[in-house]
């Protein structure tokens, strides 16, 4: 019979420790570098074993945090509808809060990135002229359950105190509420849902399955005039959010 690879062992040791409490869900596990000199192998193969595990579920990664055993998580109920704009600019905010938890968010954005070619045609711009990036992290309770990069025209912001999303006075004040502060009036969104398969990158982010289920929501608002005035790409992962649909009625 073929020798189990070490990978496998290791993970199987891993999933032993779980099993009998040594380690209970939310405790983050030794560095690699230790499980490595216990189980006798190098720090890839027990990277490898984490990683099967973190697929099936076992174990979650936290980016620049490390490697936690895996809690049972209930779904969170995102809503979405422009009729939800608050004046805060936040109805992830209160998705949260009626969900019993605290929703924050993090944030990271640069000026002057040039736009991709799907992100240009999106904002009727040509591919390379010049955009505001911001990407987001949203969090319930501290960990991440949504994620969104964010474009904006700059030459629609530029010089203006709303150039940056989350920063300025009007920061964390959403597209809406910021792009009246400049005169621009939005008068609707539009968004465009299709499921697919989680790339590693948010499956690290998110702390999921790689290939996991998410939701890829494409959001454009547009201003009374007909122009798109920010787009963005959000990433909603099936096993953490359920999405649901706000319509008004008008009478």
């Amino acid at each position: 019979m073929p020798e189990q690879p070490p990978y496998l062992r290791v993970a199987d040791e891993l999933r032993r420790r779980i099993a009998e409490h040594e380690w209970v869900p939310e405790d983050r596990l030794p560095s690699r570098t230790q499980i490595a000199q216990e189980c006798g192998v190098g720090e890839n193969v027990v990277r490898r074993a984490q990683e099967l595990l973190i697929s099936q579920g076992v174990l979650e990664g936290r980016a620049g945090s490390g490697t936690y055993v895996a809690a049972p998580r209930r779904r969170v109920r995102v809503v979405r509808s422009s009729a939800r704009e608050q004046p805060d600019g936040s109805p992830f905010r209160a998705d949260m809060k009626a969900a019993g938890k605290q929703g924050d968010w993090e944030s990271r954005t640069e000026a002057k990135v040039p736009a991709p070619a799907d992100i240009a045609s999106r904002l009727g711009m040509a591919e390379g002229d010049l955009c505001v990036r911001t990407v987001y992290e949203f969090l319930a309770d501290g960990r991440p359950v949504q994620l969104s990069t964010s474009w904006e025209p700059y030459d629609l912001t530029a010089g203006t105190l709303v150039v940056l999303p989350e920063g300025g006075p009007h920061a964390g004040q959403g597209v809406v509420n910021r792009m009246a502060e400049i005169g621009i009036t939005v008068s609707h969104a539009v968004e465009q849902p299709e499921p697919r398969l989680a790339t590693a990158e948010e499956a690290s982010l998110l702390g999921i399955q790689k290939s996991a289920l998410v939701t890829h929501i494409k959001r454009t608002y547009y201003s009374d005039q007909g122009q798109p005035v920010e787009t963005a790409d959000i990433v909603v992962p099936a096993a953490l959010c359920e999405v649901v649909y706000e319509i008004p009625i008008s009478r």
